[in-house]
């Protein structure tokens, strides 16, 4: 196995380089995660003297490896992915900060302040014309970028005003993205930033494949800019693509970053395993960032994810022990009690965080979870489009927009809204669920089908997708088609799960196939024997199993006289039907029992050989026989046999 690496002095210079850096060209998300990730590591690390050096201890973005050793959660961590031989390693790039460039920016430091200023109060169109005549790398880039976020705004004016007519775009279009990326032309082609820049602009102009390249460039040169992994996230389409593309990461899939990475990229995807889940907990030892919230609310993520609520619970509890004021992930927390139906504590939390910050879109979906779980779905879509209107790309709040109208019925309005979030994010399953429950609603089945089928792609595991689609198919009458799909239901469902396997017996018995739907009958009386379930919950698939074992040639009456009975002594709703059926299976065993007698009788008889004999003289008499009888031949015989039997009984 790789050597594991663990946050050393040089990691923690990194991040406090990666802090200033981020922030001085106005990547403030980024700068906030180094800040919180480093504040987060142990006081006697962070207080380590830095080693004597020149600044590529500080700029180089080249890990340390550390030696082997013991850790108590690498063994619960699979192997690692081999790095791929052609992808270079942090190490294999210089990074430093040539003299000239430092020359540059001390020479415009006044000038890169005052555009620094402006673009700290938002004012980016002033930050980019104070900035137009800069030569720095910095300078340039700040200018670029400040356009970007200029034109950006202008777009979202100009989308928002054409919110009520039909004419709107899906998104808003920023017809300035192919003149700034070729401004970046002009920009040093061996700058990190530079290559972000560039990479942000193709992912907007729908360049993936180029967008991909630039990025991985960029973090290649400068490892700790947080929004260079972000894009990278955005930019991955599924599981199998972000497992392909470890390999080629600058750095080995073993360093805190990859791990983040990894788990930020399966979150985004509603993906993650137990494996992000021992990630996490590895990230959170002594080793690591034992005191980030950060890590903390990633791992709290993973679980919601995992549909463990309570221990979800538990850790956003913690989190907001440690820092009552962090408003990042609180959307998810509000979920999580939405789903548990804890009305008190989403109450509580609503009144709370609406009192400190009512214009985030996380504290409006906040209050939206609080009047939808209080049934006034109205109020609810209000503070949902309130959370849209601050972030039209707040995916979360259209797709629980769309909940709230179909809960109301209003099938159009909800389609329209989980419209909206599919065009935000295509790879988030919700939404394209959201869009089968409206047309079914609309009994419009196929195209649920097609909904459903997408949502299922996405996410393959999910037991509730594959139910729906089957639900789909038995509408359109496709019943072997729903068949399997509650089949693959049932693999990923609850070992105590019976209600996939009622739907399953029941399509069987409607294709006529009773001995299969008897076995899922026996499986539903199987699991809540185990559960201890009362009788009457399980008495149906008791009556089923009885009758096919009874009616249609099952042939266990023993079986079936056992469920008849426990059901007629229930307060069940078929202990009637089970007692009139009791009735004719205990007739049957003993009309089985008097034909199994009569049959050893007939077969002693056979083993004597006297019924042979017997046989062969009713024969010989056969002229005789017709003569003093008038019936048929075959009549005769059976009589004279019958008489022949009775009279061997009086002998004995």
């Amino acid at each position: 196995m790789a050597a594991v690496s663990v946050v050393d002095v040089e990691m923690i210079d990194g991040l406090r380089q990666a802090v200033k850096d981020c922030a001085d060209r106005g990547l403030m998300h980024a700068s906030k995660w180094a800040a919180e990730l480093l504040a987060s590591v142990p006081i006697e690390k962070r207080r380590a003297l830095q080693p004597p050096g020149d600044l590529s201890s500080v700029m180089s973005s080249t890990p340390v490896r550390a030696k082997d050793q013991a850790d108590p959660v690498r063994s619960m961590l699979p192997p690692p992915i081999p790095h791929h031989p052609n992808a270079p390693l942090v190490s294999d790039v210089p990074s430093k900060h040539s003299f000239s460039e430092q020359a540059l920016e001390e020479k415009e430091e006044d000038v890169l302040a005052a555009g620094m200023s402006s673009f700290q109060a938002r004012e980016f169109a002033r930050a980019a014309y104070i900035l137009r005549s800069c030569d720095s790398n910095k300078g340039k880039f700040l200018n670029v970028y400040s356009l970007y976020l200029a034109n950006e705004k202008t777009a979202l004016r100009d989308w928002n005003k054409l919110d009520t007519d039909r004419s709107q775009p899906a998104v808003p279009v920023n017809s300035s993205l192919l003149l700034l990326y070729n401004m970046t032309s002009c920009l040093a082609e061996s700058d990190p930033w530079t290559l972000f820049l560039r990479g942000l602009l193709l992912h907007r102009l729908n360049r993936r494949d180029e967008a991909l390249e630039m990025t991985l460039l960029s973090l290649q040169q400068y490892m700790w800019n947080w929004s260079a992994w972000s894009l990278l996230s955005h930019l991955i389409n599924d599981s199998e693509e972000l497992f392909s593309l470890l390999p080629l990461m600058p750095l080995p899939v073993t360093h805190p970053l990859v791990q983040l990475f990894q788990i930020q990229t399966l979150n985004s995807l509603h993906q993650p395993s137990e494996n992000e889940l021992g990630f996490c907990d590895r990230l959170l030892s002594s080793e690591f960032y034992p005191q980030s919230l950060w890590i903390m609310s990633l791992r709290a993520c993973v679980l919601y994810h995992l549909h463990d609520f309570r221990q979800a619970a538990i850790q956003f509890e913690k989190i907001l022990t440690l820092d009552p004021y962090r408003i990042d992930d609180i959307d998810v927390y509000s979920n999580i009690l939405y789903v548990t139906e804890n009305r008190l504590e989403l109450s509580k939390l609503a009144h709370k965080f609406l009192a400190l910050d009512k214009d985030r879109p996380e504290v409006c979906c906040l209050v939206g979870n609080h009047y939808s779980l209080r049934a006034e779905h109205e109020k609810a879509i209000r503070y949902f489009r309130r959370a849209t209107q601050l972030d039209r790309t707040y995916l979360s709040a259209w797709t629980l927009m769309g909940h709230e109208y179909v809960e109301m019925k209003n099938s159009h309005a909800a389609i329209e809204a989980y419209r909206r979030a599919v065009d935000v994010n295509r790879k988030d399953y919700r939404a394209w669920y959201g869009l089968g429950q409206a047309y079914e609603l609309l009994n419009m089945h196929q195209y649920a089908l097609h909904y459903y089928q997408h949502a299922t792609s996405l996410r393959p595991y999910d037991v509730r997708l594959w139910q729906a689609q089957g639900a789909s198919y038995e509408e359109m009458g496709r019943l072997r088609e729903a068949l399997e799909c509650f089949k693959r239901a049932l693999l990923g469902a609850d070992v105590n799960e019976v209600t996939i396997s009622l739907k399953l017996a029941k399509l069987h018995d409607d294709l006529e196939e009773y001995a299969e739907a008897t076995s899922y009958h026996r499986r539903v009386i199987d699991v809540c024997r185990a559960s201890l379930k009362p009788i009457a919950e399980y008495a149906k698939s008791c009556v089923y199993v009885a009758r096919f074992h009874l009616q249609r040639g099952g042939g266990d009456l023993e079986l079936a006289r056992e469920y008849l009975e426990k059901v007629a002594a229930s307060n069940a709703e078929d202990a009637d039907l089970a007692s009139e059926l009791g009735k004719k299976c205990k007739a049957a065993i003993a009309a089985k029992a008097v034909a199994e007698q009569e049959g050893r009788g007939w077969l002693v008889m056979i083993r004597r050989g006297s019924i042979w004999r017997r046989l062969r003289q009713a024969m010989r008499r056969m002229p005789t026989l017709r003569r003093n009888w008038g019936r048929s031949a075959r009549q005769r015989l059976r009589r004279r046999l019958w008489q022949s039997r009775r009279h061997s009984r009086k002998r004995r």
